[in-house]
């Protein structure tokens, strides 16, 4: 087998990653428009259908990341004002995004290693939030990963 006959099989994974990468960023942007002006799940898709990226996004993905933070969004921010230094409501609706979607990674998406689901909000922020939110963000996903999975997180901090 040449190299070349192995490139397939490389580029699949970083593909698939590059899917879900693609489904978050989508995601945030139909949770920032359903902050910004309660645009139901239907509306939303609609929306982010026009996106140039939205072919190359993880469909099933996207759909279960969008309708999961839509429908456990009051969970979600109850869970998350636990760990951030102001009301909700005066978050970036950009964070707040950003925070719900990782959180819904965290609590409702065991199969998302807890690291990863911080990881990609962190670069989202670092992509799409103000100076120095992706250490806000950080730091509160941390906190948030240590209550929702204590023995995940304790597994890695050994």
């Amino acid at each position: 087998m040449s190299d070349t006959d192995q490139k397939p099989s490389d580029a699949k994974p970083v593909k698939a990653s590059r899917n879900r990468r693609k489904s978050r960023e989508l995601a945030l942007k139909g949770i920032y428009r359903n902050l910004m002006n309660q645009a139901d799940f239907r509306a939303i898709l609609r929306e982010l259908a026009d996106e140039p990226e939205f072919d190359k996004a993880d469909q099933e993905y996207l759909r279960k990341l969008l309708d999961g933070v839509l429908a456990e969004r009051e969970e979600l921010d109850r869970r998350i004002a636990v760990f951030v230094d102001r009301p909700m409501q005066e978050l970036s609706p950009i964070e707040h995004g950003i925070l719900c979607l990782s959180a819904y990674e965290l609590i409702f998406d065991l199969s998302i290693p807890y690291r990863v689901a911080i990881n990609e909000g962190v670069e989202l922020a670092k992509i799409y939030g103000g100076t120095d939110g992706h250490k806000y963000v950080n730091g509160v996903l941390d906190k948030l990963a240590a209550e929702a999975r204590p023995g995940e997180v304790s597994r890695h901090t050994r």
